[in-house]
């Protein structure tokens, strides 16, 4: 995958699935997406987006979880076909 090319959670639509590439952030927001179940390989469904646009609604591991964008854009993704 191409730098140029990196896709963030923040850009997938709703009711597609993305694989995590990479976990960018440093630190305690790092650990924090990893400890909510969102770490390389992983697949995560984009289920809905709030009005405003946050939170982003995604399913990880069989659960729903809420992300605020700023969340979101920390994790890098690829499209799963």
């Amino acid at each position: 995958m191409h730098q140029e090319q990196a896709m963030t959670l923040r850009d997938v639509g709703i009711g597609s699935s993305a694989r995590v590439v990479k976990l960018t952030g440093e630190g305690a927001l790092k650990r924090h997406i990893m400890d909510m179940g969102i770490t390389k390989g992983v697949d995560v469904f984009v289920r809905k987006v709030a009005p405003l646009g946050d939170p982003i609604e995604v399913t990880v591991r069989g659960y729903e979880l809420s992300l605020r964008k700023s969340e979101a854009e920390n994790v890098l993704v690829e499209a799963v076909s």
